[in-house]
């Protein structure tokens, strides 16, 4: 069984540059050996103002894409490497929050029981799924973690009535991930699915099949999850919300798709569900039809994949070298990641909550999060004189806008209440995947728990160590965990420009996605509901559908275009945040002129600190993978695109009708 998340938060990215703005006016400004200076700015000013820092930082075999983010995420790791080595080296009451994160941590780094054990820790649910029948499936379905076919449910808040959860039905089964890996026609698609074939043999034979077998598991495999693909939604259909929010009753489902049982499929779970959101009503007869159509043997190969292949990283060498190879193609990454990184990363996601409370305490003051409430205040009251300067919106709409502005709920560092992990139960004396197996089983009934309950509003959707922030549409708040309040991206010595167009943007960027094409869809209590003039809603969308096309026009690789639509309310947010942080740092002055520093003003350190955030190098193969699954653009074109349609950026360089950065003033877009 698969949790299955609706989850509408905006994200600055992997990872974000965010902390406390300096109030220095004399500190230094941007370091000039991240720049290129033999690169015009108003020729490319990616290049410009990120091209030294990427020639000093080529990429490492381990990374398919490395930037100046990432540098924090590596900092924040070691900062809880060196937490979990500490609990790691000693023992600890049974039961007790450091005894399972140093448990788990510890049966990753067992190479050599790993490997002694090989496939042993699957043969029990193997068997089981061996014997299952057509009539057994959901049973499997939901009782052996790992197994994550056909579909996924999931609580979350109800988008008509937010302050209540419900349950979600959605596409789900497709051991690639994305639907487009199956469809497309493309060489590299072409040689995914290659190497996804070469993947599920190696897994076959893994665990005991033989040639014929693993042959036959193989196309098996790949014929049901094609068919699958073929009939799911695109990553930009599913950025349609209201098409997604399909209330049904349980009753009707199973009487329209008696081969699925959904009410045996939550009697399993012990739940008694009675109605749910359907996600994609297209998808699930076909489902239906592939559980009545199909072969049981091939049913059977279908599930025995799913589950070793989401077992596999927890196995021997064997099982993560296969594992790897297949990322190898995805993503152009070379070596794999140290063993003490995969290992760090499973309690840091399942006991994400007991080691942020260690983290806190540790690497985040106090005065962090005075400093953060002062200036998300400033930024909030930025965009409200955006929002009042609007010459497309009317003032019943900007009112309304305003009002949901005021709503916001701000998260700084850490919940004011930590995570009861009590339940989940780490035995050492079993196998790492068993042990994985329990983690994944306590996160499903901690989702299936809130079915039918009032939303819990001071809920965090990130651990505090996170490297990342996010808008939550449904409780319109804006999240920002301690993991990211920190250097190289908070630089106290920086002067306020430099971090207003760093953490400022970001800030900005966050604040933004409660009025990008879905966050607007949503009032100011969470709820999805208009609250639009029909004349202001045609106005948004002629805007957003120029936008999409600004970046459906830029080619990312030869013969490869981005895709303006699945990135559409990332980009709005990107311009918003640059647009409302300028403001933000202009009104911190107080009519005064910000110092030139190493012969730079304000307005170039601001557009060169955003600049900076997004240096990266990146592989060809993962600019492919990104363009087709990530709803962020790349970072070139968060800087290049982006700035293009910004009047002061123009101003800032002297950049002038004929220069290639230039963009015409009736070409540019301009939403908040």
């Amino acid at each position: 069984m698969k949790t299955s998340r609706i989850f509408l938060a905006g994200t600055i990215a992997i990872a974000a540059s965010l902390a406390a703005c300096s109030s220095k006016e004399n500190g230094k400004g941007i370091d000039t050996a991240n720049l290129d200076t033999s690169v015009s700015p108003k020729d490319d000013f990616y290049e410009y103002a990120c091209g030294g820092w990427m020639k000093a930082n080529p990429l490492k075999p381990e990374y398919s894409r490395f930037g100046t983010f990432d540098v924090l995420g590596e900092t924040t790791r070691e900062q809880v490497r060196e937490l979990v080595d500490t609990l790691a080296a000693t023992e600890h009451e049974k039961g007790t929050n450091a005894q399972k994160v140093a448990d788990l941590f510890n049966l990753g780094m067992d190479s050599l029981r790993l490997n002694n054990e090989g496939a042993a820790p699957l043969q029990a649910d193997l068997a089981r799924i061996a014997g299952a029948t057509r009539d057994s499936l959901v049973d499997i379905m939901t009782s052996i973690p790992g197994v994550d076919v056909f579909f996924g449910t999931g609580v979350e808040a109800d988008l008509a009535n937010a302050d209540m959860n419900t349950m979600y039905w959605s596409q789900s089964g497709l051991g690639l991930g994305d639907r487009d890996y199956y469809t497309d026609n493309t060489e590299n698609a072409a040689k995914i699915r290659e190497a996804y074939k070469t993947y599920l043999t190696t897994l076959a034979k893994l665990i005991g099949y033989d040639d014929a077998a693993a042959a036959r598991l193989t196309k098996n495999v790949m014929d049901i999850e094609t068919a699958l693909a073929q009939k799911q939604m695109t990553r930009t259909q599913l950025r349609n919300i209201e098409a997604q929010y399909n209330p049904t009753a349980v009753a009707d489902l199973v009487a329209k798709y008696p081969q699925i049982d959904l009410k045996r499929y939550f009697a399993n779970q012990g739940l008694d569900v009675d109605t749910v959101i359907v996600g994609q009503p297209d998808y699930y007869g076909f489902v239906a039809k592939t559980l009545s159509n199909t072969n049981e043997q091939a049913l059977r190969d279908y599930l025995t994949a799913s589950y070793v292949s989401n077992a596999a990283p927890f196995l021997s060498d064997d099982f993560i070298n296969a594992n790897f190879a297949l990322q190898q193609v995805m993503s152009g990454v070379e070596e794999q990641q140290p063993r003490w990184k995969r290992a760090l990363s499973i309690p840091n996601g399942f006991l994400g909550e007991a080691l942020g409370e260690l983290y806190v305490e540790k690497y985040f003051p106090a005065s962090s999060k005075e400093k953060m409430l002062a200036l998300v205040g400033n930024l909030q009251e930025a965009l409200g004189q955006h929002i009042d300067n609007l010459t497309w919106m009317s003032d019943t709409t900007k009112a309304r806008a305003k009002e949901k502005l005021a709503a916001f709920t701000v998260k700084i560092g850490y919940p004011d209440t930590w995570r009861d992990y009590s339940k989940l139960d780490i035995d050492p004396e079993l196998p790492y995947w068993t042990n994985v197996q329990k983690a994944i089983n306590f996160n499903q009934d901690y989702n299936n728990s809130d079915y039918g309950k009032p939303v819990d509003r001071a809920r965090w959707h990130m651990s505090p160590q996170t490297v990342n922030a996010y808008y939550n549409p449904t409780t319109n708040e804006i999240c920002f965990p301690a993991g990211i309040l920190q250097a190289p991206f908070f630089d106290p010595e920086a002067d306020d420009a430099v971090n207003y167009g760093a953490i400022g943007v970001v800030i900005g960027h966050e604040m933004t996605h409660g009025f990008d094409d879905q966050g607007r869809q949503f009032d100011k209590d969470g709820n999805f509901s208009n609250w639009w003039t029909d004349e202001d809603a045609e106005a948004f969308n002629a805007l957003a559908e120029k936008l999409a096309a600004q970046f459906d026009a830029i080619e990312v690789l030869p013969g490869t275009f981005a895709n303006g639509h699945l990135t559409l309310g990332e980009n709005i947010a990107d311009q918003g945040g640059l647009r409302v942080s300028r403001t933000a740092y202009l009104n911190s002055l107080n009519g005064k002129e910000g110092p030139v520093i190493d012969g730079m003003t304000p307005d170039q350190r601001f557009y060169l600190g955003y600049a900076n955030v997004w240096a990266a190098n990146i592989r060809d193969a993962e600019i492919l993978s990104r363009t087709q699954n990530d709803p962020h653009s790349l970072g070139r074109w968060r800087v290049n695109a982006t700035l293009r349609n910004i009047e002061p950026f123009f101003e800032a360089f002297e950049i002038q009708e004929g220069d290639p950065m230039f963009r015409p003033e009736e070409e540019r877009v301009i939403i908040w």
